[in-house]
């Protein structure tokens, strides 16, 4: 199997986990209301066992060089601890999961414009269109189902956050995905991440028996935002980063919409309009145009 078409695969799988992990993180922070700081250090305390265990498992090398220390640091503090506080608080401020998946949809327009000015990537203007068409197609696709929604602007404003999080997230993992597995990497990250978030887990935990998280209803969607959205999206995301660039697997990430509203119509929340599938074909076109590259722009992505 070609590694370009292996790298397709796992973004693709980690594009739908991560359209999933709104309706589930939703879930638990809406419906069942676990706090969130609660939330996200269990998440990242599961995500990290699940690491250590398949690294032991694989025998991956997890030492690091001490030169790197600092990009591991700041990779672990761009996401999960900025990422994961601007989302998961976004998706509780908005009670919207399709929302918050549309805001997160841009981010391949500011990783593109990021990877441009920090490493020089020469993306094609047929790939730019690509990236921008995604964004009015997202927008045609929930734009109905929001149209009465009560939007909280702080939220959107922790949505952004987010955003700007995950483009500092790639551009820091470029320094990486050379000389570390996806394995080593995303070990270290939701360690690090643990520690980053034990403080405020203390502070704002107060009588909320966690002990819960680990019975129904809650410790489904909690495992699957820990296997699924953290341990095995990071890591295919890592490895498709490494092969396919930046800008192409951060495209990706405008499917997310369409991932969380096809899994509300099939849980029977909503259906789709007319204008909700012209949008779902328009973000698809742009998904399609953003690959079409030169392989001499391949490489330098």
């Amino acid at each position: 199997m070609k590694t370009s078409f292996k790298s397709y695969v796992a973004i693709v799988f980690a594009e739908l986990c991560w359209g999933l992990s709104f309706i589930w993180t939703q879930q638990l922070a809406g419906r069942q209301q676990i706090p969130v700081f609660v939330l996200i250090f269990v998440r990242m305390v599961l995500a990290t066992v699940g690491m250590a265990v398949i690294s032991l498992a694989v025998g991956a090398k997890l030492k690091i060089a001490r030169k790197d220390i600092k990009y591991f640091l700041l990779l672990a503090f761009f996401e999960p601890f900025l990422y994961f506080i601007g989302e998961t608080f976004g998706i509780k401020a908005t009670a919207s999961p399709t929302l918050s998946a549309l805001i997160i949809a841009i981010i391949p327009v500011f990783t593109m414009f990021a990877d441009m000015l920090f490493y020089k990537t020469k993306v094609p203007a047929i790939a730019k269109l690509g990236v921008l068409l995604t964004v009015p197609g997202a927008v045609l696709m929930v734009i109905e189902k929001n149209s009465g929604a009560a939007v909280y602007w702080w939220g959107i404003a922790l949505l952004m956050l987010a955003v700007l999080s995950s483009c500092g997230y790639s551009i820091t993992l470029r320094k990486l995905v050379d000389s570390y597995s996806a394995i080593t990497i995303n070990t270290w990250l939701f360690f690090i991440g643990s520690i980053f978030f034990l403080p405020f887990f203390l502070a704002t935990k107060g009588d909320f028996p966690v002990v819960n998280m680990f019975r129904s209803p809650a410790i489904e969607p909690l495992l699957c935002l820990a296997v699924l959205c953290s341990c095995g999206a990071f890591s295919c995301y890592v490895y498709a980063l490494k092969h396919i660039g930046i800008t192409r697997a951060c495209i990706f990430a405008a499917t997310i919409p369409i991932v969380s509203a096809v899994a509300s119509y099939f849980m029977g929340i909503e259906t789709f309009s007319p204008l909700q599938i012209l949008g779902i074909a328009i973000v698809i076109a742009g998904v399609i145009l953003a690959q079409k590259t030169s392989k001499k722009h391949h490489n330098l992505s």
